[in-house]
């Protein structure tokens, strides 16, 4: 292994000394960014994909980075993303409208909120599995799809596919990049970079986005527009039961949410 780069950072010792706790690591990040509101900070698919191709034993021996083989290490995944959805899910169930009462910040906006919920409006419960892909919505969209009650049985099933295809896909989609010439010969020779890169920009992008989000949080309650979600604009956030029935409407004329359904609620202002 390549050790010449950064010469403090030794790749053997942090591999021997991290192995499952790393592996524990990586399944929170996936846990929270699918499971808790906050978790949407988190960089999931970049953290998958290095986490397969850190997995082949053959690139860091004797049993990749986590110590075990790739198989569990994407299953262990994959479940931490289950878990998160069906976490994520109770949350919004069993805490309705009240989850999104709250002031802007840079862990809440009710703009991820309107995004989540605009993914709906499109794709109907198949959002459950496309979300998983798209950063901010994976975190929303169980909590929305809780507060909206969708089907228990149907979002259990879409949120397994969507575990599965995401968890243990992206993972297993790094383990087999892993064996690209190219690509192996980078991992071989500067795998204390990747490393660096693996664990300090997981903490910068987090910190970047944290610090980001608070920024405009700030900027918006300076400029006097409303930074707090009362409960009359809670109730609004939550969608229709049959959104989750519909079919992907993938034109962009469908009906958002509060329109042909007799009520005349006003839009958010200033969000």
């Amino acid at each position: 292994m390549h050790t010449a780069l950064i010469p403090w950072l030794d790749p053997e010792t942090i591999i021997q000394g991290a192995g499952p706790w790393a592996l524990l690591v990586v399944c929170f990040i996936v846990f929270a960014e699918t499971g808790l509101l906050v978790g949407f900070l988190l960089p999931g698919d970049t953290l998958l994909v290095i986490s397969g191709l850190l997995s082949n034993s053959e690139l860091v021996p004797p049993n990749g980075v986590f110590g075990v083989s790739v198989w569990i290490v994407a299953l262990l995944i994959g479940l931490s993303a289950f878990v998160g959805g069906e976490v994520g899910y109770e949350i919004g169930h069993r805490g309705g409208p009240r989850v999104f009462e709250r002031k802007e910040s840079g862990l809440f906006s009710v703009k991820n909120v309107e995004r989540t919920n605009a993914f709906f409006e499109r794709f109907g419960g198949l959002t459950i599995i496309l979300a998983r892909f798209v950063p901010i919505v994976r975190t929303f969209a169980p909590v929305a799809a809780g507060v909206g009650h969708m089907n228990r049985g149907r979002y259990t099933l879409y949120n397994f596919i969507g575990a599965v295809i995401w968890g243990f896909g992206l993972t297993m989609f790094g383990y087999a990049v892993s064996f690209i010439p190219p690509i192996a010969y980078l991992v071989r020779e500067y795998i204390d970079l990747i490393l660096l890169v693996a664990v300090g920009g997981t903490a910068l992008i987090t910190a970047w986005h944290y610090f980001s989000e608070r920024r405009k949080a700030k900027k918006a309650e300076a400029a006097g527009e409303d930074v707090v979600t009362d409960e009359e604009e809670a109730e609004e956030l939550v969608l229709d039961p049959d959104v989750f029935d519909r079919p992907p409407h993938l034109d962009g004329d469908h009906p958002h949410h509060g329109e042909g359904h007799g009520d005349d609620r006003p839009p958010h202002d200033g969000r």
